[in-house]
């Protein structure tokens, strides 16, 4: 498909930005702390313990389903200084069941939005996470088919988004990275040239926070994704 001239590109994150993502994983740890006693951490001193360890499996082992319900075992073998049981990793599993095979819940506005915005601009998608979790949401959210080209990769970093640009031939001054995650779509991409549109998601994962700079006029903050039909 060759690239139209007069074209912009726009490059859409995935998890929370096109569909609900995070907000699952929040609703597991909800039953995790419920499940969980501990004689004298309460939860907000467990999520500690539990956002520590998943920010060093994030580094070690990537991102999905599988390395949080590792982090969550890991999490329980650390307050209760010993290994998990067989039935508690049983029942870690039964809590962690829905996030296997979960429907895709698009934003709202995103398949209108996307469908006005595919007809004059060139779209890319670029997500971050485990390649087959992340391809069965990319297929169930009937959405690939506005996409020049959809890209899964273990990282979003600055060099990510310079491999973008190199690998789709484009000036970055002139494309806009659009996402939920500070650290992971906003930061990189302007460090890499780009510009950026930041759309929050109350449910965005704490990891992914960090603070953007006001004054930076290559960012656009939007309250939905609708929005983005007033800036392109």
């Amino acid at each position: 498909m060759p690239q139209r001239r007069d074209a912009t590109v726009l490059i859409f994150d995935a998890d929370d930005t096109l569909w609900e993502n995070n907000v699952l994983f929040e609703r597991v740890i909800d039953d995790f702390l419920d499940w969980l006693e501990h004689p004298t951490l309460d939860r907000t001193e467990i999520r500690a313990v539990l956002d520590d360890i998943e920010r060093a499996n994030a580094v070690a082992h990537g991102y999905g389903s599988k390395v949080f319900l590792r982090s969550l075992a890991e999490c329980l073998e650390r307050l209760r200084a010993r290994p998990a049981t067989e039935r508690e990793r049983t029942e870690l599993d039964e809590l962690a069941a829905a996030l296997v095979g979960h429907s895709v819940e698009l934003m709202p506005g995103v398949a209108e939005t996307l469908d006005d915005l595919a007809t004059r601009h060139e779209l890319l998608l670029l997500t971050k996470g485990e390649q087959e979790e992340q391809q069965r949401k990319l297929d169930a959210s009937g959405l690939l088919r506005h996409f020049r080209a959809a890209h899964i990769v273990p990282e979003k970093d600055v060099d990510t988004y310079r491999w973008l640009t190199a690998e789709h031939g484009f000036d970055p001054a002139g494309a806009w990275m659009i996402g939920n995650s500070p650290r992971s779509d906003i930061l990189p991409a302007r460090a890499a040239g780009l510009n950026a549109v930041f759309i929050p998601n109350e449910n965005t994962w704490v990891l992914e926070y960090d603070e953007l700079d006001p004054t930076d006029n290559g960012v656009v903050r939007l309250a939905a994704f609708a929005d983005l039909l007033r800036v392109f």
